[in-house]
């Protein structure tokens, strides 16, 4: 670095021979010179980083691999020749030249996949698969990536340390469809179906779907989304849409690209609106994250998948920042990317998830939960024969060795005891062996299920838009630290549903430490009857055996500070808590749709214990001011509403 230390010893020797005038012109050059010393030091820096970036970091810039100017050919060919020049643990970075990609599966990598809460269709295609890969960056610079075909983006198998960033996927015929309504009779609804973008066939009555391969897909549900404000129509989920024998209808063509469906539909959409049907199996995540550790998905805009969004299993610390699930905008659309937006399953360690926007889902925007099983076969005192039990899970490594298990009375709902697995066996795909490092309790029965709790993480969600989906927008159940803090929530499902499940989905575990801070419910949560749904934050364990001894599932939930604007009356629902919190919230009762809800009560506490209703701020006149205790002490309940509020007991 050069010394400028001389040309300020002159600088101040002139100024004792300067007049003022002169002098105030010096002090600029001075200003001057101080400006080119600092370009100077930064160019010198500058050159330095890129110096070392050189030395030590792998750079693939993929141009130079032929990634430019392809138009609409399959750009598979020219990212595979890139891989292979990932080599060693050193960083490494992939830079796409800002453009516009095609990807169709004919020449991908097929691999075998057993993907959580997906349909086994194997072997996946899948277009960048990174299998073993550290300590690489890789960067889209905006680029989008369109693909065509049943085809998974990235798959990050046995990763560690990666960024993917900056990047847009989307399909060019997605599998899930859409259509304007046009016209609507008691006979007859006219919906208007873009043919290019979503192919469809009329077929003996019925209206199918084109998909790849030559297949067709029978339309099997609607959604109806507000043409205008683009939020899903209060109770429309599912058969609400067209009423329950809306599958009675017949299908013609009334000329290209509409379609008249004959019906006199038991509930009608309105002109203008949009119904994204549904007609597909999930097949191939956008990204799948298998048995990897630190992954950051960063600045990703995630349009449509055939399958989940984003699925991370078995893996840990990981970070989504500014992933957005949501529709293209662009080509009018009204879903979002994936079936579910965002599924963490059977992960560890810290999961965060910031600045991220979800809308148009089909179901759950974020899903945070384990995969229970069942025990069939008890061996010896050591050794047990258990199965996966939900239809979209199976295949999975479910134990390792050293992982602590919790053994679940599935009736109850409680723990019977605990144990280290010494070795896991798979059977077949749907059953496996386990091995403990020690005798199990006396106790264990055959149909009880168990929980690894080695693979259970911690979570924090911040700064994060839950827009217009049909389900709840937050699903979690991990016994880990959670912290849901300064997000908006508009799902029309409960904005958080807290679970619990060894009987159905066999997927959900007992909460110990929630705080749910600083948040907004618009009107705009729980417009829809959906299961489980039973307040705009419903805490709903499924326990069979549910009575006034039955032991608390969860535990240690605080909701404290956030704004509520309920068009309905359930507000909360708790069932099976012991430590519950609800202090210093604000409510204000809004007018946008009209209540439906079954449930009449504000708030529902059933089988809880210690449980806190203070300082908080409700409007005079909101709906039902009733509060229900059911299987509850009046005595565990500590309140400061005074008679704002009237009690019903069961």
């Amino acid at each position: 670095m050069r010394d400028f230390s001389h040309i300020r010893e002159l600088l101040k020797s002139c100024e004792l021979h300067l007049t003022p005038e002169k002098t105030n012109i010096l002090n600029k050059m001075k200003t001057f010179s101080v400006f080119l010393i600092c370009a100077a030091l930064f160019l010198f820096i500058c050159e330095a980083t890129k110096a070392s970036e050189k030395k030590d970091t792998t750079i693939i810039y993929l141009k130079d691999y032929g990634l430019y100017k392809t138009k609409k050919r399959d750009c598979i060919k020219f990212i595979y020749k890139a891989l292979k020049d990932l080599k060693g643990d050193q960083p490494k970075k992939i830079i796409f030249p800002q453009g516009i990609y095609h990807f169709y599966p004919e020449e991908c990598l097929s691999r075998e996949y057993f993907e959580s809460n997906t349909t086994d269709a194997n072997p996946k295609s899948c277009a960048f698969l990174f299998k073993s890969v550290k300590n690489l960056i890789i960067d889209g610079r905006g680029s989008s990536l369109i693909f065509h075909g049943l085809i998974q983006p990235f798959t990050f198998d046995n990763c560690e340390n990666i960024i993917l960033k900056n990047i847009k996927l989307d399909w060019e015929n997605p599998v899930i469809a859409q259509g304007q309504v046009l016209k609507v009779t008691d006979l007859f609804i006219d919906l208007g179906i873009n043919q290019k973008e979503f192919p469809y066939h009329v077929k003996d009555g019925k209206l199918f779907f084109d998909v790849y391969g030559g297949e067709l897909n029978q339309w099997r549900s609607a959604i109806e989304f507000d043409g205008k404000e683009k939020y899903i129509v209060p109770q429309t989920e599912d058969w609400g849409c067209l009423g329950q024998h809306w599958k009675d209808y017949r299908a013609e063509t009334t000329m290209p690209g509409i379609v008249r469906l004959h019906h006199n539909f038991e509930r009608k959409p309105k002109v203008g609106n949009f119904l994204v049907l549904r007609h597909a199996e999930r097949t191939h995540s956008g990204v799948f994250i298998l048995e990897s550790e630190n992954i950051c998905i960063k600045n990703l805009d995630l349009f449509h998948t055939p399958g989940l969004g984003i699925l991370a299993q078995f893996s840990e610390d990981l970070l989504f920042d500014g992933y957005c699930a949501i529709p293209n905008r662009l080509k009018r659309r009204y879903f979002g990317g994936g079936d579910v937006g965002l599924q963490i399953s059977n992960c560890r360690g810290q999961i965060s998830i910031t600045n991220c926007e979800f809308q148009g889902i089909v179901d759950n925007p974020v899903n945070i939960h384990g995969s229970n099983v069942q025990i069939t076969e008890i061996i010896s005192s050591k050794e047990i024969k258990c199965k996966f039990m939900h239809h979209l899970s199976g295949g999975l490594k479910w134990g390792h060795k050293g992982d602590k298990i919790s053994f679940i009375d599935n009736e109850k709902m409680n723990s019977i005891g605990f144990g280290n697995i010494e070795s896991f066996h798979p059977v077949n795909k749907k059953e496996f062996r386990l091995t403990f490092s020690s005798d199990f309790s006396s106790e264990i029965k055959v149909g009880f299920t168990l929980e690894n709790l080695t693979w259970s993480p911690n979570l924090t969600v911040k700064n994060t838009h839950f827009k217009s989906s049909p389900k709840s927008g937050l699903l979690l159940s991990t016994p880990g630290k959670v912290l849901i803090e300064n997000n908006i929530f508009e799902s029309s499902g409960s904005a958080i549903l807290i679970a619990g499940d060894a009987n159905g989905w066999f997927e959900s575990v007992a909460v110990t430490d929630v705080l749910i801070k600083n948040n907004t419910f618009t009107e705009l949560c729980n417009t829809n009857p959906c299961v489980f749904c039973e307040g705009i934050i419903s805490i709903y364990p499924i326990i069979p055996e549910l009575d006034g001894n039955t032991p608390a599932f969860h535990k240690n939930i605080r909701i404290e500070g956030n704004q509520f604007n309920p068009f309905d009356f359930p507000i909360l629902f708790a069932r099976s808590i012991d430590g519950l919190t609800f202090t210093n919230n604000t409510l204000t009762q809004s007018y946008k749709f009209e209540p439906y809800h079954e449930r009449q009560y504000n708030f529902t506490f059933e089988v809880c214990k210690n449980i806190e209703l203070l300082n908080n701020t409700f409007s005079e006149d909101l709906s039902g001011k009733t509060i229900l205790l059911k299987w509850t002490a009046e005595q565990e309940l500590k309140t400061d509403t005074g008679n704002f509020f009237s009690f019903e007991k069961l």
